[in-house]
């Protein structure tokens, strides 16, 4: 289990970022572009990945990574459960939203 402020944390440990309010959520933002917002109510991240490396991610289990079940999923938003994902592998999936976003600027 990673507690939400440990996970606003590492996001925020990269350069550029920053945090703001996505309506009833966090948003931690690099260029004004959001790579994961985080959900108080229900203790899980949202990040926004390629759709090759959501396959990837999801391949680890898909409990704790998976698309959003929407039209969003399909564009590489992930869901990661923060009750259930290990603090590396966390870490990893929050740098790989981050390069992603970074990578379009």
């Amino acid at each position: 289990m990673v507690f939400l402020e440990s996970c606003k944390s590492i996001a925020l440990s990269f350069p550029e970022t920053v945090e703001e309010p996505h309506f009833d959520k966090i948003s931690i933002r690099i260029n004004q572009k959001i790579f994961i917002t985080l959900d108080l109510k229900k203790n899980i991240a949202t990040l926004k990945l390629t759709p090759s490396a959501q396959d990837l991610f999801s391949l680890f289990d898909t409990k704790i990574v998976y698309p959003v079940p929407n039209k969003w999923g399909l564009q590489g938003w992930t869901v990661v459960d923060l009750n259930l994902v290990e603090t590396g592998f966390l870490k990893e999936i929050i740098e790989e939203a981050y390069q992603t976003v970074l990578k379009k600027k």
